[in-house]
């Protein structure tokens, strides 16, 4: 499925599988680097409507490298750490990441940026360990921020493309 001109679309795509996409106004190497350089990250991944800032973020974007995100919400005691290993880099075309956080494995992130009709089709293909923890992330509301952050990503792309 592709979506239409800055529409967000988010498809459970069988058990374990969430795919989201959007195109985003944007050349393909600037919305990659948006995903990529952790001061453009901050910038937009945590939904406003959520509260939650980034407290910070680190990053080794490479085959093998690693990541991690502090993030911070009023209700909580201390900010959540939330890491993983990347398993796959393709400047510009792909990103493949785990999602270590928790007590269990989560899900595995295949990110594709493919460039579409004056901007980049992003893909975010997201492959769960088994139905109960796409279930529960579902449920609690995790996987339901994707149309607040591309909003977000397209707005910090307006601002980076002018600048």
């Amino acid at each position: 499925m592709t979506p239409n001109d800055a529409t967000t679309t988010t498809e459970r795509t069988s058990d374990t599988e969430l795919v989201v996409t959007r195109i985003v106004k944007a050349p393909r190497y600037l919305v990659y680097r948006a995903w990529a350089e952790p001061d453009l990250f901050r910038q937009w991944w945590a939904p406003a409507s959520f509260g939650v800032t980034i407290v910070s973020h680190e990053s080794d974007m490479r085959t093998g490298g690693s990541y991690r995100l502090m993030m911070d919400h009023a209700s909580l005691e201390a900010p959540m750490a939330f890491y993983g290993t990347y398993l796959e880099v393709v400047p510009g075309e792909r990103i493949v990441r785990t999602n270590d956080e928790g007590t269990g494995p989560g899900p595995v992130s295949t990110v594709t940026f493919e460039d579409h009709a004056g901007g980049t089709l992003v893909t975010v293909h997201e492959r769960y360990p088994s139905k109960d923890a796409l279930d529960q992330d579902m449920a609690s509301g995790a996987t339901s921020g994707w149309t607040e952050q591309y909003a977000q990503l397209d707005q910090l792309m307006q601002s980076d493309a002018q600048a």
